[in-house]
């Protein structure tokens, strides 16, 4: 179903309404560690950001193009039954989440929109905050704990000063959708989840055309709001962009967590708390490396454990999944997001094969 990733609108709703799911099958490509399975749980055209209703009955489907989908779910095995498409002709349609109504909430490239249940569409921020350009226009969206609206505003460039929302995570009250910078200095954050504390993490990625080593993507914490992350003068633990080396002031800067290999393309992060894993993989962050487009050596393309981070000592990363990039260059797909399901298993959507994989930890030799 590839080829279905390249269309959009009419022609994908008229195609894929109500079609089932892949039968579920085991991608042998990939390595897990013992223990773990994984096989794909469902085909959808383009998937990133994944949103699962409270009721455990349907997961939503974020995608770069103009639709959002929506997976029905068997609640008594949840596997994957059906899916179609929840509503078409979005601008980018990436940032998404569920209210505390359980109505989908939607961060346009322009806009940020409500759908009902109906597919009928409230308009909650009108165009003219966030800008509407295209170059890292996907935007990344989800409520917190305190329930309000995160949206990440990523920088309309490679390395450029930045105007208004750019390159911020804005932070929008539900009763009046008013908006404050929550964070500034954030190149392009496609993922961003809290621990069980209720403190915020974020992914980063760092500049393109440096080199194949710098910048770092980054791994941050948000301990308190209004904070400045380094971008465009600072990457990683103190790095200078070219750019703006020579730039006599620059704001104080808050210093990455982790720094992951440049280009890896960390995307989505999940802070564990299901019942599935083993129970010392509670708390873990799983984060999604999407896989590097611009470098000599392809690097990421890969799931990775981070623990350590509610501790006082350096967090651990290590590889959780990977094998999408093979030893000869040959990419078998590229993670995006991860959302748990109620038994406990954890999803992972890929928009380079258009499918989304369930792994489950049954604790058999593998």
């Amino acid at each position: 179903m590839r080829f279905l990733g390249v269309f959009s609108g009419f022609f994908i709703a008229f195609f894929v309404l109500n079609t089932s799911p892949a039968a579920s099958k085991e991608p042998d490509f990939l390595k897990l560690p013992k223990g773990f399975e994984i096989e794909i749980w469902a085909e959808v055209p383009g998937a990133r950001t994944l949103v699962i209703s409270p009721d455990g009955q349907h997961l939503y489907v974020g995608t770069r193009g103009s639709g959002v989908y929506r997976v029905d779910i068997d609640r008594r095995t949840y596997n994957a039954e059906k899916f179609d498409v929840f509503k078409s002709g979005l601008n980018v349609a990436n940032g998404i989440d569920l209210n505390a109504d359980g109505n989908l909430v939607v961060a346009e490239q322009h806009r940020i929109i409500r759908i009902d249940a109906a597919g009928n569409i409230k308009e909650l921020v009108p165009p003219g905050l966030l800008p509407n350009k295209r170059h890292h226009g996907w935007r990344y969206a989800k409520f917190g704990p305190d329930g309000a609206f995160y949206v990440a505003v990523g920088a309309p460039c490679n390395i450029c000063e930045v105007n208004g929302v750019e390159g911020t995570i804005l932070r929008f009250d539900p009763k009046n959708w008013q908006h404050s910078v929550h964070a500034y200095g954030v190149r392009n954050s496609v993922g961003f989840d809290w621990n069980a504390d209720g403190v915020m993490y974020f992914t980063d990625n760092g500049g393109d055309n440096l080199g194949d080593n710098i910048p770092p993507d980054e791994l941050n914490i948000l301990t308190q709001p209004g904070l400045h992350y380094g971008y465009p003068y600072v990457y990683g633990k103190g790095g200078r962009y070219p750019q703006f080396e020579n730039r006599a002031t620059i704001p104080k800067v808050v210093n990455t967590l982790i720094d992951f290999e440049a280009h890896v393309a960390a995307l989505g992060i999940d802070f564990y708390d299901g019942s599935n894993f083993p129970a010392d993989y509670k708390g873990t962050a799983f984060v999604a490396q999407r896989g590097s487009w611009n470098r000599t050596d392809p690097i990421g393309y890969r799931i990775m454990k981070i623990e350590g981070l509610n501790s006082s000592g350096e967090p651990r990363k290590e590889v959780f999944i990977d094998g999408w990039l093979r030893e000869n260059g040959e990419v078998r797909g590229r993670p995006v997001d991860l959302e748990e399901l109620p038994d406990g298993s954890l999803l992972i959507s890929d928009d380079y094969s258009d499918v989304i994989y369930r792994v489950r930890y049954t604790g058999a030799d593998n």
